[in-house]
């Protein structure tokens, strides 16, 4: 579950370390996201190595899909699946991902919301 105000690591090599959730987005009045959902992002901090070759820099605000939750919601099959960390991977505004990798495997719930392209960009599929 992420709401406002929650940092999440960033899984992608765009040069953030860190955002913190300003809106959830799709819907009215909606207060909760869960992997797969759009938010709107503002970075905290930067990698140490990437800050002079960064796509992204301290402040800015962006689009961000959630790729990992500590949380998910109880699927129909009674399978449950938990993460360790929440995590986003950074979009821009066509919602195309900005980076040209994603560390670590990603579930395979966005196949069925259709990002593909954030599937094909990661190392693994849980």
């Amino acid at each position: 579950m992420i709401q406002q105000q929650t940092v999440l690591k960033v899984l992608d090599n765009s040069g953030a370390k860190f955002v913190r959730c300003i809106k959830v987005l799709g819907g009215f009045k909606r207060k909760i996201a869960f992997t797969g959902d759009i938010i709107v992002v503002s970075v905290i901090s930067l990698r140490n190595k990437s800050k002079i070759t960064s796509r992204v820099k301290k402040g800015e605000v962006h689009k961000a899909l959630i790729i990992k939750c500590k949380k998910y919601k109880d699927k129909k099959t009674g399978f449950n699946l938990s993460l360790s960390n929440n995590a986003v991977c950074l979009l821009n505004k066509q919602n195309k991902p900005i980076s040209t990798r994603i560390f670590g495997p990603v579930p395979r719930l966005l196949k069925k919301h259709k990002w593909l392209k954030v599937l094909s960009l990661s190392s693994g599929i849980l």
